[in-house]
């Protein structure tokens, strides 16, 4: 055996997606420590909330991949939602490696590359369902699973030092309504050559029995539907084209058109039709085409199930849809399920549906939805199934992690590890270790700009958002005498205090008391004089108001 054989390690470095749901970027390193062989599966994006002001999408840092970015030997796509692909787009520049996914994933890939204007640059690899290929020392596998979009794999990745089985995103649905079904009899085929480590889906690791079939849904949508009057509206996420085809089925047993609403939906149809998927539904209709139909004719498929303001639904509930209204008597039904976090702008959508008098359904009242995510039997069948000797747990925050740990332990997994984004774990040789942390967090698309998440912009956006702003500006001749009056804007601060004083002369006030005590020969230190001036106005409005307000002081010297 030679030197380097000696000294190989089989590592896993998750740099999303492990302690959060959402955002995922897994790294696996076969080699010595010093000159490791890197393969990424994944590499998404989360959404920003009313913490990260200005901030539509938050993605991985991979300043730790991108110091080893020569043996990045590729980056393979598990499947096609945001939080595994959104970031490619955006971060291969900074990686510049093959890609490799299935058609249907490909697809939506290479549209976001479109937007970027790098399609011609990247190395974007399609591979058919149950491909296997070698990309330097890792042996690679999709399998396919069953999942709430298109074409989800696992990957197995066979190595000198083991074989892991990543699974990505999957549950068990015994009768998908689009796509292939879950390859039991493959996984079962590899459990039996050995498996040193499962890297496994924990988002439903609390929730008992199974997920449960889409066909299952398709079925009950008939019912709930067909004793709806007027319009109906059943909002989704755009990415479940199984739901678009189960509501799409429901629709016409009701004898209704479907109409699809939102560029996300038709964008996503128009890549599975791509694809192959939704062959022998009767046609779409566009929402031009709604004024035609009778009320109770229309069914209308719409983005916007998470409340969100830009989408569809919040457009038409908001009456600024420019061709669609919905009115009293009519049904929205929401067949998702709320994402934590997501709660007060749902619910806030809901009240306002519910004061025009529309009726609305949820999955806490009729069947309309099934999770995309393995439940605890469902985890308990691909235990049996891979045998692993090793259990990571991902996809989950810290308690679904853990939870899912001490799931496999129960299960006879002879070893279990709760890991975290940036900790790097030894899979082999020798029993699983944490062997360090390395450099990780969030970037933050501004705009068209990555920033890293530290750097204080968005910080401060949140500071503005709750104090208010307020700017002074001060001339100051060469002795430091001042020229004329300081001048004072405030931006999101009440008129005045509880006393009636307004807080424009209570700034003015603290700029005059603060230059009274600063003496002359301190008056040539632009910088000292700003900085004088920011404290005291800060701590006069601070004590009125009870809150810290963001002071910028311009001293202009003449």
């Amino acid at each position: 055996m030679n030197k380097s054989a000696q000294t190989d390690e089989l590592v896993f470095l998750p740099l999303g997606g492990s302690g959060e749901i959402g955002m995922n970027l897994n790294l696996y390193g076969h080699g010595p420590a010093k000159s490791r062989k890197w393969l990424m599966v994944d590499l998404g994006v989360t959404f920003g909330n009313d913490t990260t002001p200005g901030i539509d999408l938050i993605m991985p840092d991979t300043a730790f991949i991108e110091e080893h970015a020569e043996d990045l030997v590729g980056l393979i796509l598990t499947h096609a939602h945001e939080d595994h692909i959104g970031a490619v787009a955006h971060l291969w520049p900074r990686l510049r490696c093959p890609v490799y996914a299935t058609p249907f994933t490909a697809i939506l890939v290479r549209a976001k590359l479109m937007d970027k204007g790098i399609e011609n640059e990247v190395p974007l690899h399609i591979v058919e369902l149950g491909s296997r290929f070698t990309l330097g020392p890792f042996d690679i596998e999709y399998v396919t699973l069953t999942h709430s979009i298109p074409e989800p794999n696992a990957i197995a990745i066979r190595t000198s030092l083991g074989t892991i089985m990543h699974t990505g995103d999957w549950k068990i649905d015994p009768s998908p309504m689009v796509g292939a079904n879950m390859d039991i009899a493959r996984l079962t085929e590899i459990g039996d050559e050995g498996v040193r480590a499962i890297i496994c889906d924990s988002t439903n690791v609390f929730s008992a029995g199974t997920a449960g079939s889409e066909a299952d849904v398709a079925a009950s949508l008939i019912e709930v539907i067909r004793p709806c009057l007027g319009r109906v509206a059943v909002t989704t996420f755009a990415s479940n084209v199984a739901r678009v085809e189960s509501i799409a089925r429901a629709a016409e047993a009701c004898d209704r058109h479907v109409v699809l609403v939102g560029r996300s939906m038709f964008r996503m149809v128009s890549a599975a039709r791509e694809a192959g998927y939704l062959a022998g539904l009767p046609p779409f209709l566009t929402e031009h085409d709604i004024g035609y139909l009778p009320n109770d004719k229309v069914l209308l498929i719409c983005t916007g199930s998470q409340g969100e303001s830009r989408a569809a639904l919040a457009r038409i509930v908001d009456d600024s849809h420019q061709n669609i209204t919905l009115s009293k008597g009519d049904t929205v039904i929401f067949s998702s399920r709320i994402i934590p976090g997501n709660e007060s702008t749902i619910f806030d959508l809901q009240n306002r549906l519910s004061e025009r008098g529309i009726h609305i359904i949820t999955e806490r009242d009729k069947f309309v939805h099934v999770s995309g995510h393995p439940c605890r039997d469902d985890l308990v069948s691909m235990y049996q199934w891979i045998r692993p000797e090793l259990a990571i747990p991902v996809h989950g925050e810290a308690r679904h992690l853990a939870e899912h740990t001490a799931l496999a332990l129960e299960l006879q997994v002879p070893e279990a590890i709760t890991t975290r984004n940036g900790l790097m774990t030894r899979i082999s040789p020798g029993p699983a270790k944490v062997l360090g942390e390395v450099k990780h967090g969030r970037l933050y698309l501004d705009g068209e700009i990555l920033i890293a998440s530290d750097d204080g912009t968005v910080q401060d956006r949140r500071k503005l958002s709750v104090a208010g702003t307020v700017f002074v500006t001060l001339v100051l001749d060469a002795k430091g005498e001042v020229r004329g009056e300081p001048q004072v804007r405030l931006h999101g601060l009440p008129e005045e205090d509880n006393l009636g004083d307004t807080f424009e002369d209570i700034a003015l006030d603290a700029v005059d008391d603060a230059l009274a005590k600063l003496p002359m020969k301190r008056r040539g230190d632009d910088d000292a004089v700003a900085e004088v001036i920011r404290r005291a106005v800060r701590g006069s409005i601070r004590r009125e108001w009870g809150k810290k307000a963001q002071v910028t002081v311009v001293v202009t010297r003449i």
